[in-house]
């Protein structure tokens, strides 16, 4: 079921479009969550460091992915907000070419540089091993991955963000369990935890390929609208690139942290991994307002709405700090007993040091938690400028975040040990909620000045579609 954002009260529609993409993310979580709950209790706290010492790798190339499947689909929506249904048919079917071709071209170059990036990021000997196994299957899963979040950028791009909560829900689910079955009864060890991934996404591609045929026709390919142009798919990739790049850059900062991280042994590594899970879990609702902004800004962007947009972002900022609260407060409440779930005490957990383990990872959840407000701006601002099409400050901001997330990982680490790690993500994103505060503003009062008249013509456009009458 499609959903036009531009009809309508802004704070509804966001709330509205924002709770299944909380839902969705939370599921995501719960089942990342509870695959390394499982890796922990039925294997070791070294099999949970390396899963956690390794996974920046794949993030690094897997966000590339998210960033340009994403900067696509903002096409998709803007054309969809402007009722250009051949457009949005057209968009589909570049969108689809260019997503096919990366998440080949990242495959192939995950399988062939995977050793010298796992020996680039310090993984210490001991965790070797099942680092590169469970790498090399997740490495695998790349294509599906990225088809199954391009199926779903496209549904939401339409309006619709409760039918990839549903996929969403299935995907964990099926994950949850196969995790389970192939670690507990088929003893795959981490290699269990990687296929179990690629199963479950492959057959939630298979899936919702099916249902998206049938129910939303507006996204099937036609001969009509498969044929090559050249400067739509500039278009798209003005946007995805930077995009991708942005994303990028995120992820291997993340992963110049973790190689410092890493130095640290297992047990701090340990302890990052399972405090890093307990904050995306806490920080999903913040990212998810961010993620209707993105739809919102786009679909209004595209039916020329800049005093919507505005609208928009007030009642978006408004909800992020609320949340930014709620958040501070519940993760010092309860983050360390959370910490706690992903480790066994038992026999698997013999020479580690159990209560360093919880007393880090808690350490580090009350310092992150300080500065969420600014993570929120981050979330609202970003993906609103985003949804505009216009991704060259959100990739500054990004570059600042890899800058002073980079500069916390080696010269803090040197001075505080690991704890000036800690400092790395809280730094990064005040930093980076200030730029694109200021960028925000400063786009705004820019498309303001420079063609009123677009904007004019786009209210009265959407009051006579709407029958109301027009000044």
């Amino acid at each position: 079921m499609t959903n036009d954002l531009t009809v309508g009260h802004p704070l509804k529609l966001i709330i509205k479009f924002a709770i299944p993409l909380l839902l969705g993310n939370l599921f995501l979580q719960l089942y990342q969550i509870s695959d390394m709950i499982i890796v922990g209790h039925l294997i070791s706290v070294n099999a949970l460091a390396a899963i956690g010492a390794s996974a920046p790798i794949y993030m690094v190339f897997l966000m590339i992915a998210f960033g340009f499947t994403g900067g696509l689909t903002v096409i998709t929506a803007q054309r969809f907000g402007a009722h250009d249904d051949d457009g949005v048919r057209t968009s589909v079917f570049h969108c689809l070419i260019a997503s096919l071709f990366l998440s080949v071209l990242m495959t192939i170059g995950l399988l062939v540089f995977l050793k010298p990036l796992l020996k680039l990021t310090n993984i210490p000997p001991e965790l070797f091993a099942d680092a590169y196994d469970f790498m090399f299957v997740m490495c695998l899963s790349t294509i599906m991955i990225v088809l199954f979040n391009l199926l779903s950028g496209f549904i939401r791009a339409l309006g619709d963000s409760k039918t990839p909560l549903y996929f969403l829900i299935f995907c964990s689910l099926i994950n949850i369990g196969l995790n389970f079955i192939f670690i507990k009864y088929c003893d795959w060890g981490v290699v269990g935890s990687a296929m179990g991934t690629l199963t479950a996404n492959t057959l939630s591609v298979l899936i919702c390929f099916v249902y998206m045929w049938h129910k939303f026709p507006l996204l099937r390919l036609q001969k009509d609208f498969m044929h090559y142009d050249a400067e739509i798919m500039k278009q798209h990739l003005r946007i995805a690139f930077p995009m991708a790049m942005q994303f990028s850059i995120l992820s291997f900062s993340i992963m110049i942290i973790q190689s410092v991280c890493n130095s640290f042994g297992p047990d701090v590594i340990a302890a990052f991994a399972a405090a890093f899970r307990i904050e995306q879990f806490a920080t999903q609702p913040l990212l998810a307002i961010g993620l209707a902004m993105a739809t919102f800004s786009a679909q209004n962007w595209g039916a020329h709405l800049l005093s919507r947009i505005r609208r928009g972002v007030k009642y978006a900022f408004l909800i992020s700090t609320i949340l930014s609260i709620c958040g501070f407060f519940l993760v010092r409440k309860i983050g360390a007993d959370m910490i706690a779930l992903f480790i066994d005490t038992g026999t698997n957990s013999t020479g580690n040091n159990i209560e360093m383990i919880i007393d880090i990872g808690r350490r580090y959840l009350i310092i992150s938690t300080m500065y969420y407000f600014f993570l929120g701006l981050i979330f609202v601002f970003r993906n609103t400028i985003q949804g505009m099409g216009k991704p060259l400050l959100p990739l500054l901001s990004s570059i600042t975040e890899l800058c002073l997330r980079s500069f916390s990982a080696i010269y803090l680490a040197k001075a505080f040990g690991y704890r000036g790690i800690m400092y790395a993500g809280p730094l990064a994103w005040f930093a980076a909620g200030i730029l694109v505060l200021c960028g925000y503003l400063y786009y705004i009062k820019k498309f303001s000045k420079d063609n009123p008249f677009r904007w004019k013509m786009g209210e009265v456009k959407h009051r006579l579609r709407l029958n109301e009458p027009v000044d």
